[in-house]
């Protein structure tokens, strides 16, 4: 496999509880000149209502794929999505652990929004983790990938050494 070639063609892995809705499909999607948007997510393999609604929001021209985490692993490192400006989006922080976990061409995680929740901390605006999600980001940023938080595109990067450091 050409690890080079899908390096420059992951264009960003983004954790985003709401998966695809408008600013990640307009915004982040013209920002990164993707050409295909692949949904990772288990749960949503099962559930008619939310893959119609995020069929709904994907941009006119853009390929949208759906899949669950291990077929999208498989499709990742087989080498059929190097010919895509691929922007992946998956619902949690353990979902996107678990890609960059066996995705060695990811290179750079986006939070976008996580769910609020009592056993959460909130670390930005629209990012809610737990302890061991905070720990999973931690170990993620130790192999070298970078795990930044922004919103829309023309925000302000803040990474997870920054917030750690606050």
């Amino acid at each position: 496999m050409n690890f080079k070639g899908v390096i420059r063609l992951i264009k960003l892995l983004r954790v985003d509880h709401r998966l695809l809705h408008g600013q990640v499909a307009f915004s982040w999607t013209n920002a990164l000149q993707a050409d295909c948007i692949l949904i990772a997510n288990d749960a949503i393999m099962n559930d008619d209502i939310k893959k119609t609604a995020v069929k709904l929001a994907k941009p006119a021209g853009i390929k949208l794929v759906i899949k669950n985490i291990k077929d999208s692993v498989e499709a990742l490192n087989s080498g059929v999505t190097e010919k895509y400006k691929l922007f992946i989006i998956v619902e949690s922080v353990k979902d996107a652990n678990e890609i960059v976990s066996k995705v060695k061409a990811i290179k750079s995680i986006n939070l976008g929004g996580t769910k609020s929740a009592p056993d959460k901390m909130q670390i930005s605006k629209a990012i809610f983790i737990t302890n061991e999600e905070l720990n999973m980001l931690k170990e993620i940023e130790s192999n070298g990938i970078e795990v930044e938080i922004r919103q829309v595109p023309g925000d302000k990067k803040l990474t997870i050494k920054e917030i750690n450091k606050l």
